[in-house]
């Protein structure tokens, strides 16, 4: 089986496992038996800083299996000549077919990309999907607010992102 065969495989199950949360309770109770006395006595202990220090946490991993499941090399070079690109693509807005022409090679490039920036998804997708139906069932059943006024997916979205710019820096991740 290919490697592209593989991670849609495994992206599949990663979105079969949201439909079987409730269906098979296995899943749900193995989830809560792991992360309850984990992640949860964390959120019940301070909800704020309990959930920066659980998003930093899969933020880092997240950012370690990025570096270490890439080609970092070939990833930069690629990215370069994207940008080198860019510039050409923005001198020839006025000439249709020059431009076309950058373009098409841009996409070569993002086409050469996805492949390998797909590679660590396979490896957290799962266990991602579980922690969001577990941190869905947390918030349903103690509905407070991240900061007082965020609902928890909109926080992680933030805070992840933050957190992973600043990873991506320390660990000079492409």
């Amino acid at each position: 089986m290919s490697g592209m065969k593989i991670m849609f495989l495994i992206l599949a199950i990663g979105l079969i496992v949201p439909a079987l949360w409730n269906s098979i309770p296995v899943i749900k109770e193995t989830a809560h038996a792991i992360l309850d006395p984990s992640i949860g006595a964390l959120l019940l202990w301070n909800l704020n800083i309990g959930f920066i220090i659980v998003i930093s946490a899969l933020t880092f991993i997240s950012t370690l299996l990025y570096k270490y499941t890439t080609d970092q090399k070939t990833l930069k070079e690629i990215k370069d000549e994207q940008k080198l690109l860019q510039t050409e693509m923005k001198k020839y807005r006025d000439h249709p077919e020059k431009f076309m022409e950058y373009q098409k090679k841009s996409m070569e490039l993002t086409m050469k990309i996805l492949p390998m920036a797909m590679r660590p998804t396979v490896y957290t997708i799962v266990p991602i999907i579980l922690l969001f139906n577990w941190f869905t069932d947390f918030f349903a059943s103690n509905p407070a607010k991240i900061f007082g006024f965020m609902h928890w997916l909109l926080a992680y979205i933030i805070i992840s992102i933050i957190i992973s710019s600043i990873f991506r820096k320390l660990l000079k991740v492409s």
